[in-house]
């Protein structure tokens, strides 16, 4: 079933635009020739996103995102989206960004992570900043 939800976890966190979100996201999956099925992002803090990615990756640093592809297929598009709304607030102002526009390009890297673009290469991370650049231009369209 085609969805995206919102949570959050141990912050008080109240996404604006939710409907607009949402059809941004399902409008980049579908561009991507791919289904949308269950997507859920969970908004935390920093504390919480490095004991999700010591527990679940063995990884003992902050992080802005972790991602969970429960897609059952290439073709399905499924996962949870763990991000640090400490995290991504610290980016934004280091980067001279809104808060806003720093939030959705880290909420569209977890879809493009889920369709199948990995970033642990300086070429992936460069097609992944331009994927995300391509994602927010729509978005603002």
């Amino acid at each position: 079933m085609k969805q995206v939800n919102f949570f959050s976890e141990d912050v008080t966190f109240v996404l604006k635009n939710k409907a607009k979100l949402r059809a941004w996201i399902f409008d980049v999956i579908e561009s991507y020739k791919k289904k949308a099925q269950t997507i859920n992002y969970i908004f935390c803090s920093d504390e919480h996103l490095r004991k999700v990615n010591v527990e679940y990756l063995q990884h003992d640093y902050y992080t802005d995102i972790i991602t969970f592809d429960n897609s059952e297929t290439s073709f399905e598009i499924e996962g949870d989206m763990y991000i640090s709304i400490d995290r991504v607030k610290e980016n934004a102002e280091n980067l001279l960004l809104s808060f806003e526009t720093e939030l959705y390009r880290v909420m569209i890297h977890g879809i493009l992570h889920l369709i199948g673009y990995q970033d642990e290469t300086e070429e992936g991370e460069a097609q992944m900043r331009s994927l995300e650049s391509k994602a927010l231009a729509n978005l603002k369209a």
